[in-house]
């Protein structure tokens, strides 16, 4: 952003003066073996133009504000990484240390505490390194904040002795902010609140905020949604022009729009979704063809409605993605579009895109085209009535008789494909989901799991076809630029890691340093009805690398394909988008100009990797937003069964204590060690155990557990819990102490070494602490 404010200033006529650009100022500065002078600099560019100072003295500001480049005390411009000096974002944490990530990636280097005064979560910093810690971790100090953070802080209003103070919700802002009396805008005591730092944190001082808007009261139903809004700054305004815009739009299809497009209206098309889905952007189809299948998935033609760069098109940019949380919606386009002319509703015309395929009797692709179309969807399907219908349910199928054969259609080609999928052996998790039940006063009444049936994977599965005939498209034509789907292999890390978990439940997994999506598929087929399938799924997933978009395809690992892009989605995901309107921009190429193909569109190399990494980003905060907020309602609900048991399984060891998973629930609540039988444990980081140096108690990853809520904290939304009984997974009954280890794992029985730790709750430790002489004393009750 500063770069293009100091390029406009640069351009105005008053300094419309030529002056060397950055790469050529850096290129010259790089050269020299010591930093380069303002007049160094003049005269290596032989600038003689009283402008062209004033204009080069505003870039190397704009270079200096960018991190591009140091201004030392000699005054003299040096390069960063010349001088130690690393560009990244500091990641804040609870205890008052954090970390800078490395814009060019790599490991993080740790903040101490008297470092992260003068910054906040979020800044852009410049950090020289200063060696390691204690712990060989890189450590660095803040030279220099380059990029403050963006936007508002949300958090609790409280009034201290006359004294305005806002503590922020998210804990990696462990510095609370001063409210000045003229600066609370009417904020009572208690309140949630959105602060903007009118002045920053330095060593001596805390941050000084301005109340720009009061979200409401801190129980108030809905507010754990404001605040995980604000909190990830996800847009949830329509700009004046979009709202301008989506008014052209009518009720139905345009007439103008049926020129050129199949007309697939007495194709039995049928949408299945879920039961509280509203909108339908696939329809599938399918038919017996030869020895092999027929297969249309037809997905809503988003990109005719939103052309690129309208405002419309701006503002879905800027979401990236719809954002689901439990009964609300942050979509990625107006209900006018989501809900209405792109939503493929039963009965009524709508523009599609369509990929229809043949499939042989392997399930294996066989030839695909693409064309625009206008459909009528003839059933609106959800998973469980497809599911009972195929189960024989006299009345369904008496009720979609229309469609039945369709149906059974889809459920033989299904077979087909997931038998294919299983010899390509991708991988395939059950995790357990679970979903929230409110009242009339949106207050949970209960979580219960969700469980998906055939209905599901039989459009997974029609949507899986559809995307890799959509990667190979663009595969072949490279001039047609999309955004691929990629799922890289586990790192090494997290391979050893996952390695380690698995040998402590004696399992195993082949492929050694590098294995194939096959060998994971065999760790779950090992798994079978074991108790701790489910953790182990999770655990699984945990060790995979996150999924990304990017121009340059390298496979999906997790589905075993070499090629895999998204069409299905474009309602809910810009890159989908973006896929069609490339696939349109291919077919005006191959067919003439004359084709009337509106939205067609082709990005540059350089742009597709700028929305690669948008697009990712925005994923990810949804995901991180959608997670804080089951987060906070998961302690809501819990609140009102402080004292009840549970059983549960341990799905994190650390050296402050158990991580529990509550069964059915999905619940995460954590026994501390200060809370666990009165021993001194020992924590393995290599093999997930706590191990108790007298009793031989050994706590491990998978342990099926029996637990009472002893405490909710909501505001920092922990669970905490008290130890009842504990069973290995490996088939043995304990209660908690009936269990020796190995007797290499014995300590030494004599230690002069006083004990550490005494179970200080902090997410650090797992970071910290990874050594097995590690030793934290417990002192609970047994």
């Amino acid at each position: 952003m500063s770069h293009k404010k100091e390029q406009d200033a640069s351009s105005t006529p008053e300094y419309e003066v030529e002056i060397p650009s950055r790469e050529a100022l850096l290129e010259a500065i790089e050269a020299r073996l010591k930093p380069t002078t303002f007049e160094e600099i003049i005269e290596r560019f032989k600038l003689d133009d009283e402008r062209q100072h004033i204009g080069l003295k505003r870039r190397l500001r704009a270079m200096e504000r960018d991190g591009q480049l140091i201004f030392t005390k000699a005054n003299a411009y040096g390069l960063p990484a010349r001088m130690n000096l690393i560009k990244g974002r500091v990641i804040g944490h609870r205890d008052g240390f954090g970390f800078c990530h490395p814009d060019e990636g790599g490991s993080d280097l740790f903040i101490p505490p008297s470092q992260m005064y003068s910054v906040l979560h979020g800044d852009r910093v410049l950090v020289q390194e200063q060696g390691s810690d204690s712990k060989g971790r890189r450590e660095g100090r803040i030279v220099r904040v380059i990029e403050p953070r963006q936007g508002g802080i949300v958090g609790r209003f409280f009034i201290d002795h006359d004294l305005g103070i806002v503590v922020p919700d998210d804990s990696r802002l462990n510095q609370d902010i001063l409210i000045p009396e003229d600066a609370r805008n009417g904020a009572r005591h208690g309140q949630i609140v959105v602060v903007d730092i009118t002045r920053r944190p330095n060593r001596r001082t805390s941050p000084i905020g301005e109340v720009s808007e009061i979200l409401g009261e801190h129980m108030a139903p809905g507010m754990e949604i404001e605040v995980a809004i604000r909190e990830h700054d996800i847009p949830t305004e329509w700009s004046p022009a979009t709202l301008k815009e989506i008014e052209k739009f009518g009720e139905t299809v345009p007439q103008e729009a049926y020129a050129d497009r199949v007309d697939l209206r007495e194709l039995p098309l049928v949408t299945i979704d879920g039961e509280d889905s509203r909108d339908f952007d696939d329809a599938v189809c399918a038919e017996p063809d030869g020895d092999g299948w027929r297969l249309w998935v037809a997905i809503a033609d988003v990109s005719y409605y939103v052309r690129p760069n309208t405002s419309l098109d701006k503002d879905a940019l800027e979401r990236g993605n719809s954002v689901y949380f439990p009964n609300f919606v942050v979509p990625m386009l107006p209900e006018k579009l989501s809900n209405g002319l792109c939503s493929l509703n039963p009965d009524v015309d709508r523009l599609c895109m369509v990929a229809e395929m043949r499939v042989t009797a392997k399930g294996k692709l066989r030839e695909s085209k693409f064309y625009p179309a206008v459909m009528k969807s003839h059933a609106r399907l959800t998973y469980n009535k497809v599911a009972d219908i195929l189960d024989g349910d006299p009345k369904l199928r008496q009720d979609y008789q229309h469609v039945l054969s369709q149906v059974d259609h889809l459920h033989e080609l299904f077979k087909v494909l997931k038998t294919a999928r299983q010899q390509r052996s991708a991988i395939e998790f059950e995790t357990l989901e679970t979903r929230f039940i409110f009242n009339a006063q949106r207050k949970i009444e209960s979580i219960e799991p969700v469980r998906r049936n055939v209905a599901h994977t039989i459009i997974e599965e029609c949507m899986i076809m559809a995307n890799v005939a959509t990667a190979r498209l663009i595969e072949e034509h490279e001039e047609a630029g999309a955004l691929f789907r990629v799922h890289e292999p586990p790192s090494s890390e997290r391979l050893t890691n996952f390695r380690s978990f698995l040998g402590e439940l004696g399992l195993t997994m082949k492929g050694a340093d590098d294995p194939s999506p096959a060998d994971y598929a065999a760790v779950l087929e090992q798994v079978g009805d074991r108790p701790d399938a489910e953790l182990i799924q999770t655990m699984l997933l945990r060790s995979m690398q996150q999924a990304v978009y990017s121009p340059d395809n390298a496979g999906h690992f997790g589905l075993a394909l070499e090629e895999y892009a998204h069409f299905t989605s474009p309602i809910r995901r810009y890159p989908d988008l973006i896929l069609h309107r490339a696939i349109k921009a291919l077919l005006k190429k191959q067919q003439g100009p004359n084709q009337a193909l509106a939205g067609a569109w082709m990005h540059s190399t350089e742009q597709l990797d700028e929305l690669g990494q948008h697009c990712s980003t925005t994923e990810r905060r949804a995901d991180d937003a959608t997670r804080q907020v089951a987060d906070w309602l998961k302690c809501e609900y819990m609140q009102d069964h402080v004292g009840e048991e549970f059983t549960g399984v341990i799905a994190s060891v650390t050296n402050f204590g158990l991580f529990i998973r509550i069964d059915d629930l999905s619940i995460d609540g954590l026994v501390h060690v200060s809370n666990l039988d009165n021993d001194y444990y020992r924590y393995d980081n290599e093999r997930h155990l706590l191990i108790g140096e007298n009793s031989r108690r050994v706590y491990r990853l998978g342990d099926k557990v029996r637990i009472r809520v002893r405490s909710v904290n909501l505001d920092e939304r922990k669970i905490d819990l008290t130890l009842l009984a504990a069973e290995s997974p490996l088939g043995k009954d304990r209660m908690p102490g009936e269990e020796n280890v190995a007797e290499d794992n014995k300590p030494a029985r004599k230690s002069r070494k006083k004990p550490s730790g005494k179970g200080k709750r902090s997410k650090s430790s797992t970071k910290s602490s990874g050594k097995s002489s590690s030793r934290t004393k417990g002192s609970g009750k047994k």
